[in-house]
């Protein structure tokens, strides 16, 4: 249940914080792991970490205003594959910053980092690379990173050089399609 109070707080508190710049716009939200989101060894469940970020990824459609433009043209956000890299643990009730952040595109693929921050000197804990996209409903296909930023005002702009871990993890989404 303290999932859909995090969504609530979520759509609530995302009225009320500055808009952020696409595609170089960081959200920055703040968590403390509760009870319920711990497993047998007394620290945050992996399964939890996903659905942690998912919150993550909305607050940066929402507060870049793609959120109204998805909704109008009948875009839908989609998470196609990940990768993640647990460093530290976090313990019951430890507070922590999740950090959400457009890395680059190719094409329909969107490559998202997601960071898991703790202490006062931000040591990564967790770190997350995914392939996210804008599924168009409507034209049954995914939106170019180039069109979603344009309907966000930002014109001409290329994406950043990709990361050697990016890269693998396109290369990897690649070769599982050819093993369907």
């Amino acid at each position: 249940m303290n999932l859909w109070f995090r969504l609530l707080h979520l759509l609530i508190c995302s009225w009320f914080r500055p808009r952020l710049q696409a595609p170089t716009g960081v959200s920055r939200l703040q968590f403390r792991v509760l009870p319920n989101d711990i497993d047998l060894n007394l620290h945050m469940t992996n399964g939890r970490y996903w659905t942690i970020f998912d919150l993550g990824r909305l607050d940066l459609v929402l507060r870049t205003g793609l959120g109204k433009v998805a909704m109008r043209r009948k875009w839908a956000p989609i998470a196609g594959a990940g990768t993640i890299q647990f460093r530290r643990e976090l313990k019951p009730f430890q507070r922590f910053t999740l950090e959400t952040r457009m890395v680059g595109w190719v094409g329909g693929r969107i490559l998202m980092e997601q960071r898991v921050l703790v202490g006062d000197d931000d040591k990564m804990a967790t770190r997350a690379l995914l392939i996210t996209g804008m599924y168009d409903r409507r034209g049954r296909r995914f939106v170019t990173g180039e069109e979603v930023l344009q309907v966000l005002g930002v014109q001409d702009v290329a994406s950043p050089p990709l990361g050697a871990a990016a890269q693998a993890l396109l290369a990897a989404d690649a070769a599982l399609k050819l093993e369907d």
